[in-house]
């Protein structure tokens, strides 16, 4: 057995929300003489503080990075996420919420919403979940708490996530990162040195001469894959067949109104439209079709429907729907954007930098790794991202538009996957069970069941309780559910009371 080096330096290139993420988890469990950690950025790429939206597992890194909770929501100017409405996506005018948390109350075996799908099928005239959920009915009403793990609701709990301003929670891990020793070299790279012998990077080419080395570097450098794609050519699959929106708009606007504790996205002629709100502002974006639509065209109906002024003209951004072929290729492994893309309908993108740190410190190789520890990690990594393609493909295969966009999704094929996963929901009501998975049944259900998407038959159990057992179950449900959701204070209270943002940064909005 060849013996570990005793000494290890580890590369970061690119800064932004994916490279401080990682520089802060190296830092946190790679202290200690063994390890050199580096990030190279450059000021003059500069990054754009756009409203991001998050999901619960967040929650996860900044414990495990020790995080105070209340200063990290303050010094991003974060809000609370309890889930986000899908407006106008099953049809104009509709809306139903995916909120983060269980859905009513299990019985024996069966999830709640089996109950619930025979009660509907039974002529129950609720089209939605939405009243069953505590993150629903809460976030419907400006409403936010935490939840109280020595109280678990007799209807379920409720789970949140957070939207904050992504430049500032780079910010907020690079002051974590630099204080655990993780060392930022500044400057614009020109090229890179390869070891003649294995083709790996040995070393990054600075504008101003300087060599900066690394045995592992880590691609931090977004859509561009500077390293992952430039230089040791991974290859992109593109998916752009069953998600063809390849533009975005993105603009903060002023907001007058409290912010909600939830994510909107819109539906559109041609895609749709998110509303993202922070403490003093509101991020907005339009992603598109650009066959269908121009950037002019796109560019109007986004800033004709912001809750306030514009406060900058909209940035555009290109990307096309897929993943690297490989992420982790030599001695190369690419973290965020530049591993690949998902547009951001489901608040995924921060989630899969944090799963490809995890997949990092759980695979972290002796050496440069071998082969089949690449193809280890390559393959969980696609089939992370593949798990995550079907679902949001879902919302929008099962539309209900008349749009020529709208239509021409509802017609399209889908991969056998979801195709798979459709057809059990639709002759049995029943879902895989997810282990393993970001999305579980719980969020599946929420999303089929909100665009309409109903089975043709029930599970037994669920049809042969007696009707007025059943109509007594979900009467309890909505009963707690409303009496929960109206005792929590007020979203923005909740915020002035325990993370307000600091002077400095309410001037800086």
């Amino acid at each position: 057995m060849t013996a570990m080096r005793e000494a290890r330096t580890i590369t970061i290139i690119g800064g932004g929300t994916a490279g401080w993420m990682t520089a802060a988890a190296l830092g946190r469990f790679l202290s200690g003489p063994d390890w050199t950690i580096r990030l190279i950025e450059s000021d003059a790429i500069g990054t754009v503080g756009v409203g991001e939206a998050t999901i619960p597992q967040l929650h996860l890194f900044n414990r495990a990075l020790g995080l105070d909770e209340n200063a990290f929501v303050a010094a991003t100017q974060g809000t609370f996420k309890l889930g986000i409405a899908f407006d106008g996506w099953r049809a104009p005018g509709h809306s139903y919420m995916h909120g983060f948390g269980t859905v009513g109350r299990d019985l024996g075996m069966l999830s709640f919403y089996h109950y619930w799908l025979a009660a509907r099928l039974d002529g129950m005239a609720a089209d939605s979940l939405d009243d069953c959920l505590i993150a629903a009915v809460a976030g419907r009403q400006g409403r936010f708490a935490r939840p109280d793990p020595a109280r678990p609701a007799p209807a379920g709990g409720h789970n949140y996530a957070f939207h904050f301003d992504a430049s500032l929670y780079a910010a907020f891990l690079r002051s974590y990162a630099e204080a655990r020793g993780i060392n930022r070299h500044e400057g614009r790279i020109t090229g890179f040195e390869r070891d003649a012998e294995t083709g790996d990077i040995a070393a990054a080419v600075m504008e101003d001469g300087r060599r900066i080395s690394g045995d592992l570097f880590i691609d931090c450098s977004g859509f561009i894959g500077l390293l992952i794609e430039r230089e040791m050519q991974a290859g992109y699959e593109s998916w752009q067949h069953w998600l063809p929106c390849d533009r975005a708009l993105a603009v903060p606007s002023a907001d007058d109104n409290p912010p909600l504790p939830y994510t909107r996205a819109m539906a559109r002629a041609a895609g749709w439209q998110w509303r993202i709100p922070l403490q003093h502002r509101t991020g907005n974006g339009h992603v598109f079709c650009s066959a269908l639509m121009g950037e002019d065209e796109a560019a109007a109906i986004l800033l004709a429907n912001l809750p306030g002024r514009a406060l900058a003209d909209p940035r555009p951004l290109r990307f096309t729907a897929g993943r690297r072929r490989s992420v982790w290729v030599g001695n190369v492994i690419a973290i965020g954007l530049s591993s690949g893309f998902l547009e951001p309908l489901e608040s995924t993108s921060i989630h899969l930098i944090q799963s490809g740190i995890e997949r990092l410190l759980k695979a972290l190789p002796s050496d440069r790794g071998s082969d089949a520890e690449r193809a280890a990690f390559n393959a969980q990594a696609a089939a992370e991202m593949e798990q995550l393609r079907d679902f949001i493909i879902l919302h929008y295969w099962a539309n209900g538009r008349d749009e020529p966009f709208w239509q021409d999704r509802r017609e399209a094929s889908l991969p056998d996957s979801l195709q798979q996963r459709i057809d059990l929901f639709r002759a049995s009501g029943r879902l895989a069970d997810g282990q393993g998975e970001l999305f579980t049944p719980l969020a599946w259900q929420q999303v089929m069941i909100g665009q309409g998407l109903l089975p043709d038959a029930v599970h037994p159990l669920a049809a042969s309780m007696p009707k007025a057992q059943r109509d007594e179950l979900i009467a309890m449900v909505r009963q707690v559910v409303a009496s929960q959701s109206a005792a929590m204070p007020l979203h923005r209270a909740f915020i002035d009371t325990n993370c307000p943002s600091t002077p400095r940064e309410r001037l800086a909005s």
